[in-house]
């Protein structure tokens, strides 16, 4: 099973990630596949993991987000209420904030002076992670 980061938000200092796993997807009753996957932060002041699954829906919800950062909108993801999620905001620096809901309801906030390029590499993540669970 092959992991991939389905983006990531990073300074020398500190970074939110998303990790896929994209081995055997788990099968709900409708049929959607879904991968797990875990949101891992990294700072010298809070270093952490919550893990969520992923679906073929999600990562096409991640692009939409893609698009609005791109706007400089901010971006929540992945919709609902059923796991951790990230809330994106492209100012200077990038803020993106983690929040592990509903279970313990923690609201982690950093601050990344991301690179030029974030943008590009995240779509480039992004479609590597899309390759991988279409061939599993």
């Amino acid at each position: 099973m092959q992991t991939f980061e389905l983006f990531r938000f990073a300074d020398p200092a500190q970074s939110v990630a998303v990790e896929v796993r994209c081995g055997a997807p788990v099968t709900t009753v409708d049929q959607e596949r879904h991968y797990s996957a875990e949101i891992v932060v990294k700072s010298d002041f809070v270093t952490g993991r919550v893990g969520l699954q992923v679906s073929h829906e999600d990562l096409d919800e991640w692009e939409r987000c893609l698009d609005a950062l791109q706007a400089e909108e901010g971006a929540e993801w992945p919709a609902g209420d059923r796991s951790a999620w990230v809330d994106v905001v492209p100012d200077d620096p990038v803020e993106v904030t983690v929040h592990d809901s509903p279970s313990t309801q923690i609201a982690v906030r950093v601050p990344i002076d991301v690179a030029s390029e974030w943008l590009e590499e995240n779509r480039l993540r992004l479609a590597r992670v899309r390759a991988a669970v279409s061939a599993s």
